[in-house]
Order: C-alpha cells, then structure tokens, then sequence
C-alpha cells in the first residue's frame, strides 16, 4: 500500500500558526496564575495600590516574595499588569482591576477560570464520553464548576437582570412590583432568584433545582441576604417542578442543558397562568455556525463541548440543543411545546432573552 502522498507546506502560513500557538500555549498557562492570583488575593492586593514592587506586594498579601516576583513576572509578560524597569514595581491597571478584582463588577473574570479548572480536572471523564457517546451530568463534575458558574454569571446578572431584561418583559415588571408568584428553574446557587427578590420585595419567589448541594447553597445565600422569609429553594427537575399559576417563570441559561428541552417546556406552560409569562435567558447566538465562528463563539462551542451537550446527553431524550443553538432553534422547540407567541425581548453580546406566552 503507497503512502498518502504530502501536502506542501506554505512555511509562512506554518509560522503565522505556530505564532498563534504560542500566544495559546501563554493563556492555557496562565489560567493557573489567574486562578492563583484571585484566591490569594494577589489581584485585591493590587488594585488602587499604585505602583508595587514584588517585595512590597508579599508583604501586603503575606506571601513569599520569590513566588510573588515570579507571577507578577509572567502577569506583566501577558499585559495584565504593566512594569517599570526604573523602579521595578509592578501596576495593575484600572481597567484590569476591574475585570480581575472588583466581584461585583460587570465584567468580573476569575469566576470562568473556576470553570476551566473543573473542566481540566474532569477531561477524563469527558474523554470517555466521546468514546461511548453517554453523558456526564452536572452534578458530576468538580466543585469548582458550581462555584465558578455563580461567580461568572452573577455580575451578568446584576448588571442586566433587574434593569434590562425584567423591563423587556411585557406587563412583567408592573406584576412584580404589585406582587407576583415566581419560578426560577435551574436556579443552581440561587443568585439570579436573590436578585429578583431583592428588587421586587413584594412578589414570592422559589428557586429548583436537580443539584442537592446548589440547593443548599442558595438556602445559605438567601439566609445571608435576608430573603429566606420570601425566597424558597427546592430540590425539582424543570419537567416535574411542584405549583401553578405562576406569574412568571425563570430559566437562565439552562434550557439547552436539558435533556428533554422540550417536555420542560411542556410542563412550564401547565405551570404558568393563563397571563403568565416564561422568560429564558440563553447564551448569544447566530442560527448559522458559520455567523457564530468568533470569540464568544469560540468560548461557548468550548463550553458546550465541555459541559453542556454532555449534561443532555446524560438525561432522558438526550436532544444535545448545545450552547449555540440560536434563536430559531429555541423558538422551535418552544412553539412544539405549545407556547403561541415566542419573542425575542432583549439582547447583550452573551445572552439572549426570549418571553415566551400561551
């Protein structure tokens, strides 16, 4: 049998690559570092301290210098923060302080890096789902994952939630603020619900979901907010979660990890009002792949890889709709269920929010 027969090589396209490589290989390590620096609060140390020397910087943060020198090293190598060689200190930038350090900022970062963590730790399991084309449920994959998420998520919540989304909503917000009965589904550790109920101090709100220790976590959040007397959490799957008549219910940025997307859809309609509205917070994206092939395409077809077509694919029904599944495609699977009127009410560069009514 010949050999196959070898492709030439363009030797500049090779190195433009083998450039591009290197500047992966830089932020693939630096996940580490970034990680390192938000839970030895190398960052908080940092921000709106002005210029630091790695001596200075250990001090602050009770740390080992050598270590300390040799991270803020490779931070300034990748520009997160800047270096003067006159004085051999070390500034994190106020734009990055508020991407790296601030948790209540809007774009708050180190919380997908969680994520990544778990995701590495979890390769293993996910390699033998490809091979055996089975699932690996949420409730499966490291801590980090759970923890990671609710920090990720929470500023995109805050920053558009109760300002943005809930007003795109048609009659919603006016329930809200008379008094409203809520569903959040999927809730995970709680932090959208607590948003809501902080905002809308009248309306009663119960958080569901299938993960026992999310649940008992967002108990423990509720508690420290002061909600708990207005803020249920309990265990539920989105296709038997208990109640009727709500006034509104709440997916965020799950429906496509559902298994049976569609049969949870069916049940949300039994479950709301004849007035009851469904909001769904989903992931941005275009109908086609090709629309899609960019930066936070490129971070969500990863994660949908990673995490959210295998957590289908472990559930009954297993349709895999997948992080990027546009809104076409949601809108079909909604109007299957029986929802009549299915809208497009608000946008940002990474969600999209659909209202869907009987």
């Amino acid at each position: 049998m010949s050999a196959p027969a070898q492709v030439p090589i363009d030797e500049a396209k090779l190195h433009a690559f083998l450039g591009q490589a290197i500047g992966e290989m830089g932020a693939a390590i630096n996940a580490a570092l970034i990680l390192i620096g938000d839970k030895l609060g190398l960052y908080k140390g940092m921000a709106n301290a002005g210029p630091l020397t790695s001596d200075e910087l250990a001090k602050k943060t009770g740390l080992s210098e050598r270590y300390v020198r040799e991270w803020l090293s490779a931070q300034a190598a990748g520009g997160f923060v800047t270096y003067d060689a006159a004085t051999k200190k070390f500034t994190l930038p106020p734009e990055q302080a508020f991407a790296l350090a601030i948790e209540d900022s809007p774009v708050f970062l180190p919380g997908f890096f969680q994520v990544v963590s778990a995701v590495i730790k979890d390769v293993p399991k996910i390699e033998e789902a490809f091979r055996s084309g089975k699932g690996l449920g949420w409730h499966e994959h490291d801590h980090d994952l759970f923890h990671g998420t609710e920090r990720f998520f929470r500023p995109n919540y805050r920053a558009h939630l109760i300002g943005e989304w809930i007003p795109a909503l048609e009659g919603v917000e006016a329930k809200l603020k008379a008094g409203a009965r809520v569903a959040d589904v999927g809730c995970g550790l709680g932090t959208s619900t607590i948003l809501m109920a902080q905002a809308f101090p009248r309306s009663t709100f119960i958080g569901f979901d299938y993960h026992d220790r999310s649940i008992e976590l967002a108990r423990e959040a509720a508690a420290r907010a002061g909600v708990s007397d207005r803020v249920k959490f309990e265990i539920a799957a989105a296709k038997n979660f208990p109640g009727k008549d709500y006034d509104l219910v709440a997916f965020f940025d799950c429906l496509h990890d559902m298994g049976d997307p569609e049969g949870a859809s069916r049940h949300v309609l039994q479950s709301i009002g004849r007035d009851g509205v469904w909001m769904i917070v989903e992931p941005f994206a275009n109908d086609r792949l090709e629309d899609n092939l960019n930066p936070i395409g490129r971070v969500f077809y990863s994660a949908s890889t990673t995490l959210c077509t295998p957590a289908s694919l472990s559930q009954e029904v297993g349709l895999a709709l997948g992080a990027q599944a546009g809104e076409a495609r949601l809108t079909a699977v909604l109007k299957a269920a029986g929802f009549k009127r299915v809208r497009k009410a608000a946008q940002t560069p990474f969600n999209i929010v659909l209202e869907a009514r009987p």
